[in-house]
């Protein structure tokens, strides 16, 4: 009998039912080090448990030795699934476990996907492989598989490769490759850490529908309060390799008892921005636009491509402008255009229209290296979203943040360049004192955190009256956020900085912004100052967005 069944007929029969996972003191050493300590949790058939938590708290390597896929560690305790203890199984039983009664979805569906074969292909390999299917079978079942996760035009989609998927298409891929099996237990590992807000939205819900529909447990790991909230029956908080807190939803965010819980629960950034003064004279903008535009040439289908190109508008007629020492949010999903209008506004591509920057335009082409538009990339710096693959390894910490300096501060001697760049180091909070040797240490010797906070001091050296912060965040935990944006709101008080800040994280908007950009497909569909964008949203996809980002209930449109 289905496990799934058996467990509904002792439910309906009044039976009490045996959970479906049960964890008892489980231990994962690496060498001399213990990451995960003790810990103890049960999991019941069609129940969503979700194990909470900052990097390094242990939560994936608990998940990971639940498969046996740590490596070389010392594991002990036990983790009881059908009456096995999964980590004393042998290699052969643990490789029938995998991927047809347990399955993950990982954090990072690019890096978890096959480069070289097709989405279809690799859910076929899975059901030829844990169902025995033929190969016909096994591709209808992959394209009805990929229908089922919401993907349009299944059938083409099922040829492409990773890289033709959009990040939310490439998840929804990995999800239908983790569900190809049934599995009773699903371990979704950040399954939504890289999506858009509404994206996230709409893998939740598909979680929950295939959860319903199948009867699977899910284990969720995450760091998002507000998907645990939406999505979870229960939560377990872990730090530095102990579970400390663990109860229903409702309970533990009411009422949390461990100091660690609180804090986490406490860390959702909050606004310390100054505000602009209503009684003051308006100074005179930053940055303008009027009617910015966006072209890129595209190739045309049959022979007219021979001949000439055809054009995609990736941002349509754009009219805004900041202040100094204010910050203008871009909100929108995938594709939106956001990225492409940053990149113009950096002077990394071709536009229309008229963008000034400090009084000054771009010489066309932007990305030429004449004299005036060297001066104006020293008034617009950028922050990207992960600062672990935008910083060189290679490179020390005085050579990162340094390097703006030999472009444009030449005059300055190694003495002054050494000076500047210790300078802004503390003015990031970071220095000699905490890190000893810090001008000589590389970028893997440094927490996330750390990390942004040199890729923020690399921006500031050159001193800059913008900075382009895209995504800054998104990668960092809850209590690290607060204090990036701590941070950044600093710089922005004592330095007059303006920001263009591109996000999906409502949060981050609301503690940031002083106006927002709503846009999708390259147009501004809703714009405004923050309070009325995100109270008052107008337009129905910004009214999407918020229910999305359950700041406010969709019903609350419906009238």
């Amino acid at each position: 009998m289905n496990e799934n069944k058996k467990t509904n007929q002792q439910k309906n029969e009044g039976l009490p039912v045996p959970p479906l996972l049960e964890v008892h003191g489980l231990s994962v050493q690496f060498k001399q080090k213990t990451v995960v300590n003790q810990v103890s949790f049960t999991l019941s058939a069609g129940e969503k448990l979700a194990l909470v938590g900052e990097s390094g708290s242990g939560k994936t390597i608990t998940a990971l030795s639940l498969l046996q896929l740590t490596g070389a560690t010392q594991t002990s305790g036990q983790a009881v699934f059908q009456g096995r203890n999964l980590l004393t199984l042998p290699d052969r039983d643990i490789r029938t476990v995998r991927g047809e009664q347990i399955a993950m979805v990982f954090q990072e569906p690019m890096t978890a996907l096959n480069p070289l074969m097709g989405i279809g292909q690799q859910i076929v390999e899975v059901l030829e492989l844990k169902q025995a299917l033929t190969r016909a079978q096994a591709w209808n079942a992959a394209v009805e598989m990929l229908a089922r996760t919401g993907i349009p035009e299944p059938e083409r989609r099922a040829q492409s490769y990773p890289h033709q998927l959009s990040g939310g298409q490439r998840q929804r891929a990995m999800i239908a490759m983790a569900l190809a099996s049934k599995p009773l237990l699903l371990l979704a590992d950040e399954p939504t850490t890289a999506l858009d807000v509404t994206l996230r939205g709409q893998i939740l819900d598909l979680l929950s529908d295939l959860q319903r529909e199948t009867g699977m447990a899910v284990l969720l790991i995450t760091h998002d309060l507000h998907l645990v909230r939406r999505f979870a029956d229960r939560v377990a908080v872990m730090e530095r390799g102990v579970l400390v807190e663990q109860g229903t939803v409702a309970s533990v965010f009411a009422q949390p008892e461990h100091p660690y819980t609180q804090r986490l629960l406490s860390s959702q950034p909050r606004r310390d921005v100054v505000e602009l003064d209503p009684d003051k004279a308006t100074p005179s903008p930053l940055l303008q636009m009027q009617n910015l535009q966006v072209i890129y040439p595209v190739p045309l289908a049959g022979w007219r491509g021979w001949f000439k190109k055809g054009e995609f508008v990736a941002v349509q007629g754009i009219s805004q402008q900041l202040l100094p020492g204010q910050t203008l949010g871009v909100v929108g999903e995938s594709g939106s255009g956001k990225s492409t209008l940053a990149q113009a506004i950096l002077g990394l591509l071709p536009h229309t229209g008229d963008l000034q920057l400090a009084g000054q335009r771009w010489q066309q082409p932007p990305s030429s290296n004449t004299p005036a538009n060297q001066r104006l990339r020293q008034q617009v710096q950028v922050v990207f979203q992960d600062p672990f693959s935008s910083l060189s390894p290679r490179l020390t910490v005085e050579e990162i943040v340094g390097e703006g300096l030999l472009v444009h501060a030449p005059d300055l001697s190694s003495t002054q360049q050494r000076a500047r760049v210790q300078q802004v180091l503390q003015e990031v909070g970071l220095d000699e004192e905490q890190f000893p040797g810090l001008l000589a240490r590389y970028p893997h010797e440094f927490s996330g955190g750390q990390r942004q906070r040199l890729a923020i001091a690399r921006a500031l050296v050159v001193q800059p009256r913008m900075l382009v912060l895209d995504e800054p965040t998104s990668a960092l935990d809850v209590t690290i956020q607060q204090q990036v944006l701590s941070l950044l709101q600093g710089l922005q008080r004592d330095k007059g900085l303006s920001y263009l800040l591109i996000t999906h994280d409502m949060d981050v908007i609301r503690a940031m912004a002083h106006h927002i950009l709503v846009m999708k497909d390259g147009q501004v569909l809703e714009s405004g100052p923050m309070a009325q964008v995100l109270q008052q949203p107008q337009h129905a996809y910004t009214q999407q967005l918020m229910a999305a980002a359950a700041l406010i209930p969709q019903a609350a449109f419906s009238s």
